[in-house]
């Protein structure tokens, strides 16, 4: 029996939209990856983008357990000698809460052309409006 590779002419993309309010970041960050990867989808090909488009909406209002707030860092660097910065949790949650989103979700897509194809089909809003409705997107239940 041979191996079904999914055809682009196959691929029917959709769009789904995500409330985050009262939701936990790590939960909801693997069901937006698997969808973005199209793992949902009997048509799932490991090779080939069979993914949808996911809005996600009400970002600020995500819930992050345990001493997570406090404890996890992030960290980005500048390129130069002592160039380290180094954000927690928390005060990236009131600054940019939609990084912190599109970094929870980045970090389980493949590292490499296919995992930056994919993540570009995530859209991340602050409150509960976006400019998607054009799409007719549907409810993604989490």
């Amino acid at each position: 029996m041979s191996t079904q590779i999914a055809k682009e002419a196959d691929i029917q993309k959709n769009w789904f939209v995500v409330d985050l309010e009262g939701k936990v970041l790590g939960r909801v960050a693997t069901e937006i990856a698997r969808v973005l990867r199209g793992k949902h989808k009997a048509i799932y090909s490991p090779s080939v983008d069979t993914g949808d488009f996911v809005v996600v909406l009400n970002a600020e209002k995500v819930v992050l357990t345990g001493n997570k707030l406090t404890q996890k860092m992030y960290h980005r660097h500048s390129g130069y000698t002592g160039g380290l910065t180094s954000i927690p949790a928390g005060k990236m949650l009131e600054k940019a809460p939609e990084e912190l989103i599109k970094k929870a979700v980045k970090g389980m897509l493949p590292k490499n052309k296919l995992g930056r194809s994919m993540f570009k089909k995530l859209k991340v809003y602050c409150g509960a409006d976006h400019p998607h409705q054009a799409q007719q997107p549907k409810e993604l239940q989490v």
